[in-house]
Formats: C-alpha cells, sequence, structure tokens
C-alpha cells in the first residue's frame, strides 16, 4: 500500500533564495493559490511566474485584445510574464523535462524585453515557481537551479532541497514526497546533462 503524506497549512507562497540571477531578485515557491492571487504577486514585486504543472492553467488576461468568441479563448496580454513546463508529478516525465524547466527559469532571469509596445511587461522584478501544491515538482526545479548556479550557497542538489524545504516549511513527514523520488532523479540527470552542455 503506497504511503500517503499529510497536508499541512503552509504560505500561498514562500520567499526561497535573494540575490538570485544578474537582477539580483527574489525567487519564490507556491501553490495555485499564491499563483492566481495577483494582488499577493504584486505586494512581493513578483513581474514573471513559471508554472510547472500540466493541467493545471491560469488567465493572466485581464484586458483581452480579442474577446472569447465560439471555438476561440480569449488572448491578449497578461498582468505579467508567464511561462509554462508542463511536468507530470510522478512517473511520465521524459528526462529532458526537468532539463527543459532549468533552461526556462535560467532563461526568464536573463531575457531582455525590447522596446516594443507588444512587450508591455518590461519590469524586472521577482519569480514565482509554482506548481498545483508548491511542494514538488516546483522545489526539484528550484533546487536544481540554486545547485546549479550558487554553488557557494548549495554545494550539492542535496543541500538545495534541504534548504527549499526548510524554506518552503516541508515537514519530515512529507518529505519522501517533497520532492516525489522521480523528481529529485531528474533533476539528477539533469544536473549531469548540465555540466556536459555548460563544458561545450
Amino acid at each position: 500500500m503506497a504511503q500517503i503524506a499529510p497536508h499541512y497549512a503552509r504560505p500561498d507562497i514562500s520567499l526561497i533564495a535573494e540575490g538570485i540571477g544578474e537582477d539580483k531578485v527574489s525567487l519564490y515557491i507556491g501553490g495555485s493559490d499564491g499563483a492566481r492571487d495577483l494582488d499577493l504577486l504584486r505586494q512581493n514585486g513578483i513581474t514573471t511566474v513559471i508554472n510547472c504543472a500540466v493541467n493545471l492553467d491560469f488567465n493572466y488576461v485581464l484586458e483581452p485584445a480579442l474577446a472569447a468568441e465560439p471555438g476561440k479563448v480569449a488572448t491578449g496580454h497578461g498582468a505579467l510574464r508567464a511561462y509554462k513546463i508542463g511536468l507530470i508529478d510522478g512517473d511520465g516525465n521524459p528526462a529532458r523535462m526537468m532539463l527543459a524547466g532549468y533552461y526556462i527559469l535560467d532563461g526568464a532571469l536573463k531575457q531582455r524585453m525590447p522596446e516594443r509596445e507588444s512587450y508591455p511587461h518590461r519590469e524586472r522584478g521577482n519569480i514565482l515557481v509554482h506548481c498545483r501544491g508548491g511542494r514538488s515538482r516546483s522545489v526539484a526545479l528550484v533546487s536544481l537551479y540554486l545547485a546549479k548556479n550558487h554553488a557557494d550557497r548549495f554545494p550539492s542538489l542535496d543541500d538545495a532541497i534541504a534548504h527549499v524545504r526548510e524554506r518552503r516549511e516541508l515537514r519530515r513527514d512529507e518529505w519522501f514526497e517533497t520532492p516525489k523520488p522521480m523528481l529529485i532523479e531528474a533533476a539528477r540527470q539533469a544536473a549531469q546533462a548540465i555540466d556536459v552542455l555548460e563544458e561545450q
């Protein structure tokens, strides 16, 4: 019989690390309640969200440029910059999806928007990485990023995971699935691939 982890109340978003990337931004992790709370995101200076979860979508378009019509959804500029990876919280992810997530997060930190009307959100603010509960997919991805880019603070992936668990208020009796073992393994494989790619 599979072990079932208890679910504890925790903040909608949690500050994980500061001084991240060239702009020295703050990196947060959250669940779906935090990701959909625009007031909360704005209060914390979050201008970019990265959604790790497949089958979890958000409509950040407040003033559609094109309204919804039969067979078509509304479209327009969102209230912030949003990126999506689409990881499964368990088995089923191709090994390279965690690697892709790493480069999406790295790219979001480094991307510079042009001075054009079609790119209204150019502010360099903080970043929220989220999944449905902010306990597994987002934890694995952020831990990978911290271990590969801030080795002075997080010498190994395990060190980064321990730090994220503490900041996200993940309790010891839920660690077996926060993050899930297959996502930790995917992060380890991605870390090895990054080492090879960065040497080229």
